[in-house]
């Protein structure tokens, strides 16, 4: 049973070569932050190409309990009129926010330090994530968290009446850590500090400048610190999406392993804190040509042109994981189908992710006659060549959707069919994966 409803099994099966555009919906991260900003801000703020999957609907329908006025003007088109920092009220219900630890913790983190109380729960999968690396940073402000044992969901966060600023350094990469110490310094006198040993997506960091915030980021011996000045009055913006690396990864990594395929993937964001799977591509010898490059609402973005072609195993050097995490699932799919082997080392944190996906992805890669290695922190792939995979089994998603993408990818390549056991949340973070998947030749039905 997925989150949202019964579940729903899938079916891939070889399919001749892709061709054809691939239009992938907005940044999930970047759509998340526009609805958090903008409910911060005064007046309206206008967001264009946003992505309209559930992770994000869930956000939207936060920010409006907590008092902003969220509305939907056309595909893509929506209209936040914020209520400031400091001005969200006190919801009158609980805050589901389904499937999305990055909505869920950055949204305790804007309202921690606000004289309020609110209880967050989501979907069984989002139930077992952890919260603590939120609550813990959040407390050195004066918030106060409540919920089951290991810091899980649901949980009540009561805010600080009297905040103080936090000087906070991050144990682990995480933006969503980051960020949610960030938006809690945002109502908090003084200067608020995060200190990152890694650098993590920036997201944040450009779009509360761009909003009117003061953050200062200074690259030091000890990694980023980035200095926040509190109690600002944020100024409502014009926000245009750029397309979403982490979706445009299952096209570019699909074209990649069906052969002779050949499609052209615009307006990609090119964020240097995101683009770590292209990199890895382009090191295993993947024919992708970036075209156009430009910038679009303050994100560096190109045009892709991917082609079918050989792949080699390479070992993907573990600094390199912050910038990719979310990726390393279909990175393993295309490990599977390059000559020799794959390491992926530095990946723990895959393992508290909407699932753990080092487990899910070895699991099933050796029920499609893969040969995988992992431990706690590395993932190995030995790589069988271009359609040398067997496939021919039904992998368990665990609520995941890039668990779910990554393995129908596996199946449009595969000498039988992959199919997974609910492709539902997918719906999450890609609504339009089936249909664009479908046009560009891919062979998806639903499973028997």
């Amino acid at each position: 049973m997925s989150g949202h409803g019964t579940a729903q099994p899938m079916t891939a099966r070889k399919s001749g070569p892709l061709t054809g555009r691939a239009e992938v919906p907005g940044d999930k991260s970047i759509s998340h932050r526009a609805l958090i900003f903008g409910a911060m801000a005064l007046g309206e703020t206008r967001i264009t190409g946003l992505l309209e999957g559930q992770d994000v609907l869930d956000t939207a329908r936060a920010m409006r309990a907590f008092g902003a006025e969220v509305t939907r003007q056309a595909p893509g088109a929506w209209s936040v009129h914020g209520v400031g920092v400091g001005g969200f009220c006190e919801p009158a219900d609980v805050i589901d926010c389904g499937n999305s630890g990055t909505g869920v913790r950055l949204i305790m983190g804007c309202m921690a330090t606000t004289a309020m109380t609110a209880t967050f729960t989501g979907d069984a999968s989002l139930r077992k994530r952890p919260m603590g690396r939120v609550t813990d940073p959040l407390s050195l402000f004066g918030a106060r968290a409540y919920g089951r044992s290991g810091g899980r969901l649901p949980m009540t966060v009561v805010g600080a009446a009297s905040p103080v600023p936090v000087r906070y350094a991050t144990p682990v990469a995480s933006a969503q850590v980051k960020s949610a110490v960030l938006l809690a310094g945002l109502n908090a006198p003084g200067e608020t500090v995060v200190i990152e040993r890694e650098a993590t997506r920036d997201h944040s960091e450009r779009m509360l400048a761009g909003f009117g915030a003061r953050v200062h980021v200074e690259k030091t011996p000890q990694g980023n610190v980035i200095t926040l000045t509190g109690q600002p009055e944020l100024r409502p913006q014009a926000v245009a999406v750029p397309r979403d690396p982490s979706s445009a990864a299952f096209p570019v990594c699909a074209a990649l392993v069906v052969e002779g395929s050949d499609i052209f993937v615009p307006g990609v964001s090119q964020n240097l804190t995101r683009n770590g799977l292209y990199l890895t591509l382009v090191d295993m010898g993947a024919d992708i040509v970036f075209e156009n490059p430009r910038e679009e609402g303050g994100e560096p973005v190109a045009d892709l042109r991917v082609r079918f072609g050989p792949l080699r195993g390479i070992e993907v050097p573990p600094e390199r994981a912050p910038s990719m995490i979310d990726e390393y699932p279909i990175l393993s799919v295309v490990a599977a189908f390059a000559e020799g082997t794959t390491v992926m080392r530095g990946v723990r944190e895959l393992r508290v992710k909407e699932s753990d996906r080092i487990d899910a992805m070895a699991r099933g890669l050796e029920a499609c006659g893969v040969r995988v290695e992992e431990d706690e922190d590395t993932l190995i792939v030995h790589g069988m060549g271009p359609g040398g995979v067997p496939g021919g089994a039904t992998a368990r998603t665990h609520l995941d959707h890039r668990i779910a993408m990554s393995f129908l990818i596996l199946g449009m390549a595969s000498k039988q069919p992959v199919s997974v056991d609910d492709a539902s949340p997918i719906n999450t973070s890609f609504p339009v994966f089936t249909p664009l998947m479908t046009r560009l030749g891919a062979c998806l039905e639903p499973a028997q």
